[in-house]
């Protein structure tokens, strides 16, 4: 969806209507228009943030098991790979969308962050 000069509204100065120059909506249109570009990127550096925070939280599950000399369980060690993926499992903002979604509480509901 692309922002046109058509939608572009007038301008407020003290309180009253004024009509924006063709330049003024051009470049106003030119930035709504690149923030609508940028959407898809700033998301995508949202889900890498939570994949971190999530990962980093679990290291010390790796750490300890090294340190005791026991394994980790395949579905943990496929859970960590998934969260490693998600940059390239899932490419769409619909997709970084779903990822980002969350219940009325504030959590994350997608099944990729449940271990």
């Amino acid at each position: 969806m692309a922002i046109t000069k058509d939608d572009i509204a007038p301008k407020f100065v003290n309180g009253v209507a004024v009509e924006m120059t063709e330049e003024e909506k051009q470049a106003r249109v030119d930035e709504w228009n690149q923030a609508i570009a940028d959407m898809p990127a700033k998301k995508l550096v949202q889900v890498r943030k939570i994949r971190d925070r999530i990962l980093n939280e679990s290291d010390w599950k790796v750490t300890s098991a090294k340190e005791q000399g026991t394994n980790l369980s395949t579905s943990f060690k496929n859970w960590r790979q998934g969260l490693r993926d998600i940059p390239t499992t899932y490419t769409t903002e619909s997709e970084y969308d779903e990822l980002l979604a969350r219940d009325e509480d504030g959590n994350l509901t997608h099944n990729v962050w449940s271990e």
